[in-house]
């Protein structure tokens, strides 16, 4: 391997730890990255490095996120570092071009519709099912459904561990499995895919059609994915697809900030990876480079209580303002006293954008815009409108788009700027609020887009750049940033940082949550407190109400999560370190009785006993690796091993699923999928018992099909 003076800057650039993981370019790697230590910087070079040094293809190399902004982000970082061409995606981006790609050869007729959102088809379901729809309810239905397919479980095997879930209310099991069947069915009537489903089938195509696996081999040899401890088993196995029988991977995530096991996301992907891949590197990422040292402090207190041998992270040197912790008598009153406080900041010099009101329920936001609103301080509630999906957005670039033959003869953002005073944007910002200031600040984030980008050129940047700039980020909805405070949910907040953080509400029942009952369950409210502690670079302000209302007597108690963040954990001998005493704080209605080392001794038993349920774990017939997903543990073989597939069977299989498919007008796939056709000529199911226990084959598609199936089975071949 060579290395070019380009090669060796970009090491350069790099700390010891980042450095690691950007010369390691051969074989499998973990990286732990602690929150604010640069895995975005360590990621990006390394891609840059290994195409400096001819070991990677500039097309060769597939970057995954989880977020449209993380991937955009990313895409930006490595055209900076010169390597423009390499695709940064979230995985349903990278999985629905791939299958769009390849339909013609897998499906029947035009590509499916995408379902963007499930709460029509989902309430249709609830009518049809016998049950009255609201919208609480509907979200809910949806969750559990998303649920179900991203943990690779199937309608049948959600239903068998449905009492460990907490279902929507007035639903039981048998009723989600009517509600889950109908959403299916009316799916398959109106040609329509969801989310789930682009990946569903696109891992089943690549584990089934070897000529399409070999493209998609051929395409992409090294894989770097971010935040791999969300990881779900849906994205778990698409991903091993992806890989085939390679091992050049590169995974980066933090187990204390996992925050979506309620979505089928789990860290353990993160955690046994090297079991999977023998030979894995592991590297940890621990210098933040975020957060003043007091930040940092706070964060490693409530770190040390999130599991044993956690990442501690080390402060780089930046001082600061100590976190502030305020009670207030109700939620109107925090509201008051923080948007006074936001005010007084801009009044000072803070750009809006700069600032994030954070909350675990979207419910908690109301108060804080109407207190904000009367200040006149300008908002924005994330996980709204997509940008890109306004319509005064729509008719600016549409106007660019007509201006975009003129010759222009100045900076990029003064054109930009001049244009877009036709549809109502002006320098100064108007003196209303609502729509009319929404409008002018959706029409600023493109002139300050604008701006940035010509403020990274030396030449002006033409308005074509500009409008494919735009191309781009609107198939990726990467949207520009709109210079307002941000209020979002800290599950919302994930992946951003601000110079100012307010957290609010932080009594018990809203962090911990109500419904947080098991050691478990308030472990990842923890971990989600820890992600929103470290989004602050420089002012953190946390804060909690006594009562909802004003006059009410208080009813609340400060979340436990306070002290454990003031307070560093206390070693039994009365010191400080990492071995966890009582963690009692000095707040009145602190921690629960037991404190930090009850919690984390009730964590330690949880996970004791989930081992000692998992114990033994099944492994694959062929080469005993240890098998972590659904599919691979019903078919008794790793993904990476041959499957042994009575090709005469497949081939029977696949003229009855095509006689079923004319004379019920159903997509094939719909039908059954290449995954489980390839399953059953696989395992070769004999009974009814035998086939019920088949990837993919559940009650509903039994009933339909299931003796039709054995009678093609158990066919007499020549």
């Amino acid at each position: 391997m060579t290395r070019s003076a380009t090669a060796l800057a970009l090491l350069e650039a790099l700390d010891p730890e980042q450095r690691d993981v950007a010369e390691h370019l051969r074989g499998p790697m973990v990286v732990l990255a602690g929150a604010g230590t640069g895995k975005t910087r360590a990621m990006t070079h390394r891609i840059a490095y290994g195409i400096a040094t001819g070991e990677f293809g500039v097309h060769d190399v597939l970057a995954l996120t989880f977020t449209a902004k993380a991937a955009g982000e990313m895409r930006a970082r490595l055209r900076t570092l010169g390597v423009p061409g390499v695709q940064a995606r979230t995985f349903h981006s990278a999985a629905l071009r791939q299958l769009r790609y390849f339909w013609p050869q897998i499906g029947e007729g035009p590509f499916p519709e995408l379902l963007g959102h499930k709460a029509g088809v989902v309430t249709r379901a609830m009518v049809e099912s016998g049950f009255e729809p609201d919208r609480e309810t509907v979200r809910d239905v949806a969750a559990e459904i998303e649920y179900s397919a991203v943990s690779l479980l199937g309608i049948e095997g959600y239903l068998e561990s449905a009492h460990t879930r907490d279902l929507p209310e007035g639903i039981d099991a048998d009723g989600m499995g009517r509600i889950m069947r109908a959403y299916s069915e009316a799916k398959t009537r109106r040609h329509l895919l969801d989310f789930e489903d682009v990946l569903l089938v696109l891992a089943g195509t690549l584990r089934t059609r070897e000529d399409i696996a070999a493209q998609v081999h051929q395409q992409y040899r090294h894989f770097v994915v971010d935040e791999f401890q969300d990881v779900s088993p849906l994205q778990y196995d698409l991903l091993l697809q992806w890989l085939g029988k390679r091992d050049s991977i590169c995974v980066v995530g933090d187990p204390a900030q996992t925050i979506y096991s309620f979505a089928g996301a789990s860290d353990s992907f993160l955690l046994r990876l090297a079991t999977r891949f023998p030979g894995t590197r592991t590297v940890s990422l621990v210098r933040n480079y975020r957060s003043t040292e007091q930040i940092v402090q706070s964060a490693n207190n409530l770190l040390s209580r999130t599991g044993p041998n956690p990442l501690v992270l080390r402060s780089t040197g930046r001082d600061g303002a100590e976190p502030t912790y305020t009670e207030y008598p109700d939620d109107t009153a925090e509201a008051e006293a923080v948007a006074t406080r936001i005010a007084a900041e801009i009044t000072a010099g803070r750009k809006p954008a700069d600032v994030a009101v954070l909350f675990r329920t979207n419910g908690q936001s109301r108060a804080i815009e109407e207190a904000l609103s009367a200040r006149g301080v300008s908002y924005v509630l994330r996980g709204g409108e997509r940008f890109f999906a306004r319509r005064e957005v729509k008719e600016a670039v549409a106007l660019l788009r007509a201006q975009a033959s003129r010759r222009e003869v100045g900076p990029l953002h003064e054109t930009v700027g001049e244009i877009l005073l036709n549809v109502g944007w002006s320098p100064e910002a108007p003196a209303g609020t609502g729509a009319v200031r929404e409008r002018w600040e959706s029409l600023g984030a493109l002139v300050d887009l604008a701006e940035s980008m010509q403020a990274a050129s030396t030449m002006p940047v033409p308005l074509e750049a500009f409008l494919d700039e735009l191309a781009d980020r609107t198939e990726h909805q990467f949207a520009p940033q709109i210079n307002g405070v941000t209020l979002a949910s800290v599950h919302a907040a994930k992946g951003l940082e601000w110079e100012s953080v307010h957290v609010i509400g932080l009594s018990e029942g809203l962090l911990p949550i109500s419904y947080a009952k098991t050691a478990a369950e308030v472990a990842e409210e923890r971990r989600l407190f820890y992600v929103a502690i470290t989004r602050a670079r420089t002012s953190l302000s946390l804060s909690w109400s006594l009562a909802r209302q004003a006059g009410r007597q208080s009813q609340r108690r400060p979340s436990r999560f306070i002290a454990e963040v003031r307070n560093p954990p206390r070693t039994r001998s009365g010191g400080r370190g990492q071995d966890h005493a009582t963690g009692r704080g000095a707040l009145p209605g602190g921690p629960a009785r037991g404190g930090a080392a009850g919690e984390l001794t009730r964590v330690r038993r949880a996970h004791a006993d989930n081992d000692r349920v998992r114990r033994p774990r099944p492994r694959c017939r062929t080469c005993g690796t240890v098998l972590v997903d659904a599919v691979e543990i019903a078919l008794g073989r790793c993904s990476a091993c041959p499957a042994d597939i009575d090709r005469d069977l497949l081939l029977a299989l696949m003229a009855w699923r095509k006689e079923v498919s004319a004379r019920s007008q159903a997509p094939a796939f719909i039908v059954l999928t290449n995954a489980t056709l390839n399953a059953i000529a696989e395992l070769r199911p004999r009974t009814t018992e035998e086939l019920a226990r088949v990837p993919g084959i559940g009650a509903h598609k039994l009933d339909l099909y299931g003796a039709e199936i054995l009678a093609v089975v158990n066919r007499p071949r020549d």
